[in-house]
């Protein structure tokens, strides 16, 4: 029986070989649920292995065509928008609306890693308030409100053992104390090619700045903040992490809420 030769065999292509690359990494990433690291790995198998599908990363990350449709945060933003507009107003019918669409967001809360930088000295007053108001303080408030509405109360209560109305989205969230004069830094990943969403939302005590950047340091052009309640949804060109800036103006602690997609 003759020998094959090692140079009869043939080598499998820079395609196949990523191919199958990919497969592992894929299959690792079913086991692991780590989703964005793998996702991450699997561009960069295929940018070593096919060089014409390596991406220019140099400029800004965002599709500026690009649109998507708003998910859990842009719903929480809208019920926190609500809500403060049912206060000012004093009306029930519109804390009860605000708490139903809070209600409808399912929250995952998280604990991600960041910065925070404090001024010295720090001159901080006394947190007014511990947390933004979440559906139950909203109910609460719908149910002060109405004391005098012996009918809008059976509507509230009905409501409120009804549970969550129509289509129930998602997202994370973190609650941060963040001093008066103090900056909290948070780098969060996002996918490219997918609706990323933002959102901060103050206890009301302070005014909050937000800054949105990609990882070239390119600012992400978001809609004006209402003093402490921050939205902003884009859409990124590749894989990348982006940098979310808060910053506390005003005089006193200010707890807020970050929250993403």
């Amino acid at each position: 029986m003759g020998c094959v030769s090692s140079y009869d065999i043939p080598m499998p292509s820079a395609e196949t070989y990523a191919s199958h690359t990919i497969d592992i990494v894929e299959s690792y990433c079913k086991m692991s649920l780590r989703l964005f690291t793998c996702s991450c790995a699997i561009s960069a198998i295929l940018c070593a292995a096919l060089p014409g599908f390596a991406q220019d990363k140099t400029g800004l990350n965002l599709d500026q065509t690009a649109t998507g449709q708003p998910g859990g945060v842009a719903q929480f933003d809208m019920a926190q928008a609500l809500f403060a507009l049912a206060v000012a107003q004093k009306d029930a019918i519109l804390a009860l609306t605000a708490a139903r669409l809070a209600a409808g967001v399912q929250m995952t809360d998280v604990e991600r890693d960041g910065a925070q930088t404090i001024p010295d000295p720090l001159t901080d007053g006394p947190d007014a308030a511990t947390a933004p108001a979440d559906a139950a303080q909203m109910l609460i408030a719908a149910r002060s409100l109405a004391a005098d509405d012996d009918i809008l109360m059976v509507v509230i209560e009905e409501a409120e053992a009804e549970g969550p109305h129509g289509q129930t989205s998602g997202a994370e969230r973190q609650l941060n104390a963040l001093p008066a004069g103090a900056v909290d830094t948070w780098t969060v990943p996002f996918f490219g090619g997918s609706l990323a969403e933002i959102g901060v939302k103050g206890d009301g005590d302070t005014p909050l700045v937000v800054s949105v950047t990609d990882g070239n340091g390119n600012r992400i052009t978001c809609p004006a903040r209402d003093r402490d309640r921050f939205y902003c949804d884009f859409v990124p060109h590749w894989n990348g992490y982006f940098t979310i800036s808060v910053s506390n103006t005003g005089d006193k602690m200010n707890s807020y809420y970050l929250l993403t997609n």
